[in-house]
């Protein structure tokens, strides 16, 4: 990936929107989901979750304190439609600060070695 994004910004870019999605924040261990949540604005995230299933917004509540799940709830829920450009940009966001923890090493994105932790 690192060869494709030297010669290829754009190409690079893309290819990583597309393999790695918002979707895929639900595979994320509940630490590095907690941390994510850290580093992430309430206002996106609360944009971002406007497009998103059942499954992703229990994992991502789950990962908060009550109150702060049951805010984001409410304000889900009053949340008039957004534009779904305006989702995309804030899933995009989100993702981009995913990416900068995994490679900082503060996060891990998936086991997808089947690697075991110890």
């Amino acid at each position: 990936m690192e060869q494709i994004l030297l010669a290829d910004q754009t190409l690079g870019t893309r290819i990583q929107d597309l393999i790695f999605v918002f979707d895929n924040l639900s595979e994320l261990e509940d630490r590095s989901m907690q941390e994510l949540l850290r580093q992430v604005p309430s206002d996106k995230l609360l944009i971002a979750l406007k497009g998103t299933d059942d499954s992703l917004k229990q994992k991502i509540f789950k990962n908060m304190s009550q109150r702060a799940a049951e805010m984001l709830k409410d304000d889900l829920e009053a949340k008039g439609p957004v534009r779904l450009s305006e989702v995309e940009a804030a899933q995009k966001e989100i993702l981009a600060v995913a990416r900068k923890l995994a490679e900082a090493g503060t996060i891990a994105l998936g086991n997808r070695g089947g690697e075991a932790y110890v």
